[in-house]
């Protein structure tokens, strides 16, 4: 089973401290396109956590240092994370489980678990966290992108763009009005390999040229050096 491409390049951070099944998880969400980055105690987590971004964390409940339950508490109620929190346990009580959601875990996996079945719920968390599953639509001044039909419009009139394109334009508006940097926009388009840095430039004026030279009002905004967004004009 391997994702779709628009789960490719996914970050996510594996909070575990049994080396042996860490290794065994990342290797196969890595063969899956997914980027791994591994913390094998409590306080290492909490800190790729806070440091980093991730679109999703899978976080073991028993941990040294500081349990998976205080990990996942002190991100959504200290810093008010919504990273999606996938908690794993060995221990099959219904008290734990509670425990995890109440602090604000999204999903929960027992020990032993099938591989397939981690990776599939991890790209449905991560679905749903974009907006994909229940077919949302974001919307930007005249400018709407369907998730689910993928269809873009702006003053009632389609846009026709390249998969690329579409992607890059679903990154900016899931993240608007924040910036997303090139570094940023190239490793969720191609993870590692990014190809040379004409090639994004070149993507980016095809977007610009379907999305704002035919209206009055330019909504693809570059800052130069740091990045780039899409943002209403009352807002830039």
């Amino acid at each position: 089973m391997k994702t779709s491409p628009t789960i490719n390049h996914a970050r996510v951070l594996l909070v575990e401290d049994h080396k042996n099944l860490a290794l065994a998880v990342g290797t196969y969400l890595e063969s899956s396109g997914f980027s791994m980055d591994y913390a094998y105690d409590g306080l290492s987590g909490l800190h790729l956590a806070t440091t980093q971004r991730y679109e999703a964390i899978i976080l073991d409940i028993m941990l040294p240092g500081i349990d998976g339950l205080e990990i996942c508490g002190r991100l959504r109620t200290d810093l008010h994370l919504s990273t999606p929190i996938l908690m794993l346990t060995a221990r099959d009580q219904l008290q734990d489980k509670l425990n995890g959601f109440k602090q604000g875990a999204d999903d929960y996996l027992l020990k032993p678990f099938d591989m397939p079945e981690l990776e599939a719920r991890i790209i449905a968390l991560i679905r749903r966290e974009r907006g994909e599953l229940d077919g949302s639509v974001y919307s930007i001044h005249d400018l709407s992108l369907n998730n689910r039909t993928m269809q873009v419009v702006r003053n009632n009139h389609v846009i026709h763009l390249s998969p690329t394109c579409l992607r890059i334009l679903r990154i900016l508006m899931r993240e608007s009005p924040a910036l997303v940097t090139r570094e940023q926009l190239e490793y969720e388009l191609w993870g590692e390999l990014s190809p040379d840095s004409d090639t994004l430039r070149s993507h980016l004026y095809k977007l610009r040229k379907a999305i704002d030279k035919p209206f009055d009002l330019p909504l693809l905004e570059t800052q130069q050096g740091l990045g780039f967004r899409i943002v209403a004009p009352e807002q830039s």
